[in-house]
C-alpha cells in the first residue's frame, strides 16, 4: 500500500470512527459473539488467512532487499532469478489469500446482515399496535439498514483489521528493528505527523458529513411526504409550490457547500500528508544511504527498510483509531439489540389452544382497559425524544361486558372517542385487556394460539388499507394458495368483479400506494372481498361505510351483506341506518356500556339512542325509520 492509500484510510477511519464514545460493554460483546457463533468456522478460516497475508506482506520487502544485494555482490543470475521467482510465487499467493478472504469477509458479514434483520423484523413484528402508533417508521427502518450494516462492519472490517494490522505492525516492526533500530525510531518519530492531524481533521470532516447527512433526511423526508398522493393533494389544496421549492433548495444548496467544503478538505489533508510521506521517505534514503556509505547498513537492508516504511504506518495509523472504530461498531450493535431488548406486551401463552370449531360466540366479561404508556412499548430513540412519557394510561374501557351469540350481529354505537374502537381492537388481540376477559368460543384469546385468532377473526376497518401491489396479492394476503377462479368469486360477491374486469391487467393492475388508484367504495369492497375469501367464522367491521358517499355505501352494504351472513359479527357504525337489523345495539359512552337492546327497544326507551338518532334524522343524514314512523 502506497503512502497516498495510507492517508486516505488514515483519514477515513478517523472521519467514521466520531460517532460515539459511550463506555466499553462486555455484556454487548458477549451478545455479538452469541450472534457470530454460527460462523464461527469462518471466522477462525478469515483470521488465520488474514494472518497469513500480513506475513507474507512482510517477506516481499525482505525479498526485495536480497535482491539488491545479490545485485551489488555479483551473485550468480540463477539466484536473482530464483528470488523474483519466490517474489513472483509470494504475489500470487497474496492475491489467492486477498480472494479467499476477501470472500470469507463478505460471507461472514452479510450473514451477519441476515441473522441480525432476520431477528430485528420477525421481533417488530411481534410488538403491539402501539408500538407503531409512537414509532417513526424511518427510524425504525433505520435499524434495519444504516445499524445492521454498521454492525456487520465490526465483523468484515474492524475486527478482522485490528488482527491483521497487529500482527502486520509487530513483524514488520521485529524485521525493521533488525536491520537497523536508529532507521526505525525515526519513521516511528514521524508516526504523529500522521495520526494527529488524521483524528483531527477526521473529527471535522465527520461534523460536516452528520451535517449533510440531517440536512438529506430532512430533504427525503420532505419529498416523501410531499410525494405521496395525499400529500400532493394537500400541497396543490393549500401549500405554496414556491415556498416548498425554495424550502427544499435551501437545504439542496447547504448540502452542495458540504461536499465542495469536505471535498477540497480531504483533497488538502492527504496531499499535505503524501508529502509528508514522501519527506519521510528521502530522510529514510538519505539516513539509510550514509549508514551504507560508512559500511553500517547493507545496500538490500536500506531498500527493504524503504518498502516497510508504508507497511509501518499504514497498520499504526488503523490501530491508532481502532478503539474508536470498534466503539463506533459496538453502537451499531447496541442500537439493534435495543430494539431486540423491548419486549412484546401480547405474546402467545405456552400451550394456547386453537378456536373451537364450528359456529362460535365472542363474549366481553367486565372489561376494563387502558392505553399502554410509551415507556411499556416504545424507545426514545425511535421516537426521536429525550425521555419517553412513563406516565400510566388513563383507563377508557369500564367493566364492558356483553355477548353475541353464534351468528349473531352485535352494533356498537355512540359518540366520536367513546371506545367503540378500542372494544373492537381487543377482540383479535391488538391490545389485552386489564381487567376482565374477552372471550371466542367461550376461551379467553389470551389462552388461543394467534394463529387459530388470525382464522377465526377476520376485520374490515374504515380506511380500507391495501397494499401498493397488485389486486391479486392484495387478495392473496387472505388465502395465499387461492385460485384465480376463488378470487373472480369473492370479486362477484363484494359486488367488485365488472370492475376489475375492466382494468388493463385484471387481477395484475396495481392498486397504488394505500389502494389510492381505486374510489374509497371500491377499496372498501376490495377489503371486503379479502375477508371473504378468507372465510372467518367472525367478523369486525369498525365504522367501515363512514367515508362513502349513497351509492358507494349502498355497493359496499351489498358485499357487507354476503360478509356477514351465517358469522357472529361485532359491526362499528356511525350511520344508525347501517344497523338497524343488528341483534342487539350497545350504546357506548365514555368507556360504559350505556344502553342495549334491538333498534325498535331503544327508540322507545328514549334514551341516548334515541338523541342520536334523532339528531342523525334531523340534520338528513339518515333516512327515517319505517318502524319508528
Amino acid at each position: 500500500m502506497d503512502m497516498e492509500v495510507t492517508a486516505w484510510n488514515s483519514l477515513y477511519n478517523a472521519m467514521y470512527a466520531q460517532a460515539d464514545r459511550r463506555p466499553f460493554s462486555r455484556a454487548t460483546l458477549a451478545r455479538i459473539f452469541r450472534f457470530a457463533r454460527p460462523h464461527s468456522r469462518r471466522l477462525a478460516l478469515f483470521l488465520l488467512f488474514s494472518t497469513v497475508t500480513a506475513a507474507l506482506a512482510v517477506a516481499t520487502p525482505l525479498l526485495a532487499g536480497r535482491v539488491m544485494d545479490g545485485i551489488w555482490n555479483h551473485a550468480a543470475v540463477g539466484v536473482i532469478v530464483g528470488l523474483a521467482a519466490l517474489i513472483a510465487v509470494i504475489a500470487l499467493a497474496e492475491a489467492g489469500l486477498a480472494l479467499l478472504t476477501r470472500w470469507l469477509s463478505a460471507s461472514i458479514g452479510e450473514g451477519l446482515i441476515l441473522d441480525l434483520r432476520q431477528a430485528v423484523f420477525d421481533h417488530v413484528q411481534r410488538m403491539p399496535v402501539a408500538f407503531f402508533t409512537r414509532t417513526r417508521t424511518g427510524a425504525l427502518v433505520s435499524r434495519l439498514n444504516n445499524d445492521v450494516i454498521g454492525a456487520q462492519r465490526a465483523f468484515s472490517d474492524t475486527f478482522s483489521g485490528v488482527v491483521s494490522n497487529l500482527v502486520t505492525l509487530i513483524l514488520t516492526l521485529v524485521v525493521m528493528l533488525q536491520l537497523s533500530w536508529k532507521v526505525t525510531l525515526l519513521a516511528l518519530v514521524l508516526l504523529p505527523v500522521f495520526v494527529l492531524p488524521a483524528r483531527r481533521m477526521g473529527a471535522r470532516l465527520a461534523r460536516l458529513e452528520r451535517e449533510a447527512a440531517n440536512h438529506n433526511a430532512m430533504m427525503s423526508t420532505q419529498m416523501t411526504e410531499r410525494f405521496s398522493a395525499p400529500g400532493a393533494t394537500l400541497v396543490k389544496l393549500f401549500g405554496r409550490p414556491g415556498r416548498e421549492s425554495a424550502e427544499f433548495g435551501v437545504r439542496a444548496s447547504r448540502v452542495r457547500d458540504i461536499g465542495v467544503r469536505t471535498a477540497m478538505s480531504q483533497a488538502i489533508f492527504v496531499t499535505a500528508l503524501t508529502l509528508v510521506s514522501a519527506l519521510a521517505l528521502a530522510l529514510v534514503y538519505g539516513l539509510g544511504g550514509a549508514f551504507a556509505l560508512r559500511g553500517e547498513l547493507r545496500p538490500g537492508d536500506l531498500v527493504s527498510l524503504a518498502l516497510l516504511l508504508t507497511r509501518l504506518y499504514a497498520p499504526l495509523t488503523a490501530l491508532a483509531s481502532a478503539r474508536m472504530e470498534v466503539m463506533s461498531a459496538l453502537v451499531s450493535f447496541e442500537r439493534v439489540f435495543e430494539v431486540l431488548d423491548l419486549k412484546p406486551l401480547i405474546a402467545e401463552r405456552p400451550g394456547a389452544r386453537k378456536v373451537p370449531e364450528g359456529p362460535v360466540s365472542v363474549e366481553f366479561d367486565g372489561v376494563s382497559f387502558a392505553y399502554p404508556s410509551a415507556d411499556k412499548v416504545s424507545l426514545a430513540s425511535l421516537e426521536e425524544v429525550a425521555t419517553l412519557d412513563t406516565r400510566g394510561g388513563e383507563t377508557v374501557l369500564h367493566d364492558v361486558s356483553f355477548t353475541a351469540a353464534p351468528g349473531q350481529m352485535v352494533a356498537l354505537v355512540g359518540s366520536s372517542g367513546a371506545g367503540k374502537s378500542t372494544i373492537a381492537s381487543l377482540l383479535p388481540r391488538l391490545y389485552d385487556v386489564d381487567a376482565g376477559a374477552v372471550r371466542i368460543g367461550g376461551v379467553d384469546v389470551r389462552d388461543l394460539t394467534m394463529e387459530s385468532v388470525r382464522e377465526t377473526l377476520g376485520m374490515v376497518t374504515q380506511d380500507g388499507h391495501l397494499f401498493h401491489d397488485s389486486v391479486r396479492a392484495n387478495l392473496l394476503l387472505a388465502a395465499p394458495e387461492a385460485t384465480d377462479e376463488e378470487l373472480w368469486e369473492v370479486l362477484r360477491r363484494s359486488r367488485l368483479a365488472d370492475l376489475i374486469a375492466t382494468l388493463p391487467d385484471g387481477l395484475d393492475t396495481v392498486v397504488g400506494e394505500r389502494g389510492y388508484r381505486l374510489s374509497g367504495g371500491e377499496r372498501q369492497r376490495l377489503t371486503i372481498a379479502r375477508l371473504l375469501l378468507a372465510g372467518q367464522r367472525v367478523v369486525v367491521l369498525d365504522e367501515a361505510t363512514a367515508h362513502l358517499d349513497s351509492t358507494s355505501e349502498a355497493a359496499v352494504q351489498d358485499a357487507l351483506a354476503e360478509a356477514l351472513e351465517g358469522r357472529t359479527a361485532l359491526v362499528i357504525a356511525h350511520r344508525l341506518s347501517t344497523v338497524r337489523a343488528a341483534d342487539m345495539i350497545l350504546v357506548i359512552e365514555d368507556g360504559r356500556v350505556a344502553e342495549r337492546g334491538t333498534h325498535t327497544e331503544l327508540l322507545t326507551a328514549g334514551g341516548r339512542y334515541e338523541e342520536l338518532y334523532r339528531t342523525q334524522f334531523d340534520t338528513g343524514t339518515e333516512h327515517p325509520d319505517p318502524v319508528a314512523a
